[in-house]
């Protein structure tokens, strides 16, 4: 009779091998783990990326191709804090000077490449004269508010809280700054806020010349700049960016009725959320030397509220570059 001896795991080498196989799969869960949560921090920085590119590209697109930069105004000598710099971080930091309320916004005049009605005329164009923004109202944005509706034009932390033709809410002085490239108020801005007559020479477009072709010379109102007519019907049409929490919005103009009151005017606009997750959005108008092109600095900032990565790009474009 041969002996015969069955191989086999004892209980114990069963046990170790168990052993051995959670510390393995242990590690490759932890490992995975952690690939894991790099790809998803990764994917995360891509979608901020993307998110941040998209809307700097909206405002380096309107910037280049405005023919004015509406805010932020010059600096204001006779004020305590820069109105030539707007920053904003969110949750908001403490007011580093006597403003109540630091606010970030961007408006330039309406960009004629707009044309949201399809009509083939730029909207910028209220007239549709193929001229733009050349008969100025009294109230240059024509939205019965100092400045422009519902923003802090001057950084003081208030809103709107002048005369509807006082266009840089500045201590309620109205129509104080005609257009003829001169700082007729000291404020070191210049034909920020003209009257219903822009040039303020008492006639219909300017004085001694026939401004539209017609062969005739100051035919009409003095407040008809463009002796068409027609007086005060091409106001400018603000584009406009700012924050709103942490989603930075984009504010266009429309050229139909909005808000139900019968008329197209400055209060005519729709909100669009142009990026979210924004933790900081600062907008410069650059100082210039004489001679040189308006520039405007812009920084934004979006934070993932999940991983916290941080996006950040700046970048500065000249207004008009693309003109």
């Amino acid at each position: 009779m041969s002996n015969h001896r069955e191989s086999g795991l004892t209980l114990i080498e069963l046990l170790v091998s168990l052993a051995f196989a959670t510390i393995i799969f242990a590690g490759l869960s932890s490992v995975m783990g952690q690939a894991t949560n790099a790809y998803e921090s990764v994917d995360q920085k891509i979608e901020l990326t993307r998110d941040a590119q998209f809307a700097m590209d909206r405002m380096v697109k309107a910037i280049s191709h405005s023919r004015l930069l509406l805010l932020p105004m010059a600096d204001k000598p006779i004020s305590p804090w820069p109105e030539n710099v707007r920053e904003q971080s969110v949750p908001a930091t403490a007011p580093t000077n006597t403003v109540a309320l630091h606010t970030a916004v961007l408006a330039v005049t309406l960009p004629e490449y707009i044309d949201l009605n399809g009509d083939g005329v730029a909207d910028a164009d209220d007239d549709e004269d193929g001229q733009i923004d050349e008969d100025l109202p009294a109230d240059n944005h024509n939205d019965n508010a100092s400045g422009i509706y519902l923003i802090d034009d001057n950084g003081d932390g208030s809103v709107d809280e002048f005369d509807a033709a006082d266009d840089d809410e500045t201590a309620n002085d109205i129509d104080d700054d005609i257009l003829d490239g001169v700082d007729n108020d000291n404020d070191n801005n210049i034909d920020e806020d003209p009257g219903s007559d822009n040039n303020g020479d008492g006639c219909p477009g300017i004085c001694g010349v026939d401004d539209d072709g017609s062969g005739q010379v100051d035919e009409g109102s003095s407040s008809d700049d463009d002796e068409d007519g027609e007086i005060d019907e091409d106001p400018y049409n603000p584009l406009v960016f700012v924050l709103s929490d942490n989603e930075l919005i984009e504010r266009i103009p429309v050229p139909w009725d909005i808000d139900g009151n019968a008329s197209l005017d400055g209060r005519d606009f729709y909100t669009t959320t142009i990026a979210e997750n924004v933790t900081y959005f600062r907008v410069e108008r650059v100082v210039r030397s004489s001679g040189e092109s308006q520039q405007v600095e812009i920084t934004l900032e979006l934070t993932s509220p999940q991983s916290q990565e941080t996006i950040r790009l700046n970048t500065r474009v000249r207004l008009g570059a693309a003109l």
